[in-house]
Parts: structure tokens; sequence; C-alpha cells
């Protein structure tokens, strides 16, 4: 089972459409791009019941308002993000010179929580660094995580912009992902999938980091 990846908006955001498992439902991960992320899903026959976002920055949440407007499925972020969602400057829309439009969460999230999205059991991790309120999608069942831009095939996320810490990156890293058991497909916000294992074993930024560390 894999989800649909689709290129979305400006800077190509691997927006992710989860096929559910109920018929007719679907998940959509940082949608940024309505009309595309609207015919995938009519062509698939199905609607979404949650719009999961891996943080706030303004290339991940182009297309949520109107994709909340239209289908009613529920916006869910870190509470630390959520202003992104209606504040240019909070979004880093400003400075890129984008206009976003405005909406408000459905779902403020802390972390922790297992979310009921389209059938899945859709766990919710914690991982500052990229953004105050950075978080992961852990499917447990599936071995999937959605990672947004905490986690790249042998890279992480960059943690210089508003809200970010290099030291918070690392550690949410090292200490919440590369602890889970297991091996898990890893579905980044940018470029392309990895695995777990793989950025576990050969991550050139968390081995010169964190060697021995976990």
């Amino acid at each position: 089972m894999q989800p649909i990846t689709l290129l979305t908006g400006p800077l190509e955001v691997n927006t992710y459409i989860m096929l559910g498992a109920r018929a007719g439902e679907c998940f959509i991960v940082d949608p940024s791009d309505a009309a595309l992320v609207r015919d995938t899903m009519a062509d698939r026959g199905v609607k979404p019941t949650h719009i999961l976002l891996t943080h706030g920055h303004f290339d991940h949440i182009l297309a949520v308002a109107a994709l909340q407007k239209e289908f009613g499925a529920r916006v869910c972020i870190h509470a630390e993000d959520a202003e992104a969602l209606y504040s240019k400057r909070a979004s880093l829309s400003v400075f890129a010179g984008m206009e976003v439009p405005p909406c408000r969460a459905d779902v403020l999230l802390q972390g922790g929580e297992t979310l009921d999205a389209a059938g899945f059991a859709v766990k919710v991790l914690h991982t500052p660094g990229h953004s105050k309120g950075s978080v992961c999608y852990l499917l447990e069942r599936e071995r999937m995580i959605f990672a947004g831009d905490t986690l790249f095939r042998l890279s992480v996320g960059r943690s210089d912009l508003a809200g970010g810490s290099e030291r918070e990156l690392y550690e949410s890293i090292a200490y919440t992902l590369f602890p889970l058991a297991g091996d898990y497909d890893v579905y980044p916000g940018h470029m392309r999938k990895t695995t777990l294992e793989f950025e576990r074993q050969h991550n050139p930024v968390m081995r010169d980091w964190g060697a021995g560390r976990w």
C-alpha cells in the first residue's frame, strides 16, 4: 500500500493522498494545488475525511482553505503552527510574495494523539526543529511515516527559518524518529521517499551530529 504522490505548488511539495481503509474515503497530507488534488480524488472516487498538515509553511498549505470549504475535511495542524493558516507572517508567505487563502484548523494537535483518518490509525509525533509545530504522521500498521520537512533522503530539513532550531530538529530525528522499532517507509515533504533504516545507517547529517546517540 502506497499513497498517491502529487507535486504541488511553486516549491514542488509532495502532496500525498492516502486512499482510505474505508471505501470512498481518503486523507490528504500537505495540499498545495486544489485543482490537481480534486481531480485526482475524483478519478479514484474518494473524498477526504482529513487534511493532515506537517507544518504551517506556505508551500504546504496553499490549497487547504479551498479543500476544507469544498469537502468539509477536518484540517489538522499542531497548535504551535496553527496561526500560519491565517497569518502571512507565520506562514512565511509574506516573504515569498505569495497569497495563501486563510482558514482555521478544525483540530489543534499537541503530539501523541492517534487520529482515525479515513479508517487508518494515524499517530501524531511532534518533531519540532523545522518549525515549532512540525509533526510527523505515523501509520504503525502500514509501516509508513509522513515526515514533512523534518527528514529527507540523506538530508534533514532546514532550521534557519522563523521558529526553527537546529538542536530541536536533530533531537526530533535522533530521539523521536530513529528509536521507532523496526523499519518504515518515509514520505518526505520534498524529493523522493526513503526508509527509516536507510537514514539511520546512511544519513550524513545525522551521522556527523549524533554518532553513538541511538
